[in-house]
């Protein structure tokens, strides 16, 4: 019997499974497949600024493997290796076992990482937005630090757990800026401050917010950013971060305890350990999504540069559209490589984007129709429950959303991230530097 083995569960590798599974019950086709994670679900990321604002439950957003994906074995671990002339993985799993596993087929969907610059002060004091622990820590560190400004006694000290810096003014930046601040509205009506004492930072070195969208929603953008008093700043990032201030590229220094860095992303570690091509840190593969020179090999995704056929020359971006949409070609190809159907090229169609803009707010441009405020709202939040892949995961979310409109949001913090929970390297696989 035939195996594939899929590297990866985020959107691609996970659509890629569910693609695959249904044309080999097309052509009654028996074949082994695998899918190797660290995780046992799938995650819906674009969400993950609502959980941070503490709107949808951590849980909502997450799509198990093991009832989603039937006629797949979902495999818990972390990928170390690949032996191409071998045809096995190597992988770690929870219990730090080296295991191995054979393939007939290999689908590479690691996904990507935080991408991080040696500023120093960052890994150690700011935190991502890739995982449900950084989401939850995100949200748990923001209302501990007002509850502790509510009983501090330095005006200082106050001021700072009273300041968030959002590093990244693109998608998760803005997203997350905006929800967070929605959090803090609720904590000051509850906690009894004035939401103006919360202070808002979001820094990026573009020249626009939100580029994606085009000038003129981007213009839009920012101008509900400003009436919402939230202190946009282009062209400039953190140079130093410490446990309570920032210091910017413009020398500039600004006191704060919560540091949120959503910059962007690069191709997961794996890439860089396969010895194959890449292209601006992601691998390089054909426009059917096979790697060159390894006709049994496929990747897509954020890890894969994939030719963005509508624009020759360049390649697609690692948006969660284009690794959904390139999951269910990957699947439909790998099951051509084995001899059901024929495969075919990753061409994409601008469908267009949705950003949520917080409380009765949002932009949009379905099918290039540019949209803002509640016309955008409605369109941005049924795009999310379209695309969440399980009937119950919209279902919770779409309660989570009504229960937004008709009452105030949960004010505690729960504990259940900590703050090693939300590092960098625990999340993503990046190492620590060592200590001196």
């Amino acid at each position: 019997m035939s195996s594939v083995v899929i590297v990866g569960s985020g959107f691609t590798g996970f659509e890629c499974a569910r693609r695959l599974v249904r044309q080999l019950r097309k052509h009654d086709a028996s074949v082994d497949i695998s899918i190797i994670s660290p995780v046992d679900y799938m995650l819906y990321t674009p969400l993950l600024p609502d959980v941070a604002g503490g709107l949808v439950d951590a849980r909502f957003v997450t799509v198990p493997l093991a009832n989603s994906l039937h006629g797949v074995r979902a495999v818990r671990g972390r990928v170390d290796s690949v032996d191409f002339d071998g045809r096995t993985v190597t992988y770690t799993d929870p219990e730090k076992r080296s295991r191995s596993l054979p393939w007939d087929r290999l689908v590479l969907t690691p996904g990507s990482v935080t991408r991080l610059f040696d500023i120093p002060g960052l890994v150690e004091h700011a935190r991502g937005l890739k995982s449900t622990a950084e989401a939850v820590y995100l949200r748990d560190h923001l209302l501990e630090q007002l509850e502790l400004a509510n009983i501090d006694d330095d005006k200082t000290r106050i001021k700072a757990r009273r300041t968030v810096v959002v590093v990244g003014a693109s998608y998760s930046g803005t997203e997350l800026v905006v929800q967070l601040q929605a959090l803090a509205d609720t904590a000051a009506k509850q906690m009894g401050f004035e939401p103006a004492d919360v202070r808002f930072v979001l820094l990026d070195l573009a020249e626009q917010v939100m580029p994606e969208v085009g000038e003129k929603l981007g213009a839009r953008v920012r101008g509900v950013l400003h009436e919402r008093g939230i202190d946009v700043r282009l062209g400039v990032t953190l140079k130093q971060v410490h446990a309570d201030h920032v210091v910017l590229t413009d020398d500039s220094r600004i006191n704060t305890r919560t540091v949120a860095w959503v910059t962007g992303v690069t191709g997961a570690p794996l890439i860089e350990r396969l010895g194959l091509p890449t292209e601006h840190g992601r691998l390089s593969v054909q426009a059917d999504l096979q790697v060159p020179g390894h006709p049994d090999v496929f990747a897509a995704g954020d890890a894969a540069a994939v030719p963005d056929l509508t624009q020759p020359g360049k390649i697609t971006p690692p948006t969660a559209q284009h690794a959904i949409r390139q999951g269910k070609v990957l699947g439909h190809n790998v099951a051509a490589s084995l001899g059901y159907g024929s495969p075919k090229k990753y061409k994409h169609r601008n469908m267009g984007l949705v950003v949520d803009l917080g409380p009765h707010y949002a932009v949009a441009n379905p099918l290039k129709i540019p949209l803002s405020g509640y016309a955008a709202k409605l369109v941005t939040r049924m795009y999310h429950l379209y695309a969440m892949p399980r009937f119950v995961n919209r279902w919770a979310v779409s309660l989570a959303y009504l229960t937004d409109v008709l009452f105030d949001r949960s004010v505690v913090s729960v504990g259940l991230s900590t703050q090693d929970d939300a590092r960098f390297s625990t999340s993503e696989g990046i190492p620590l530097p060592k200590a001196d």
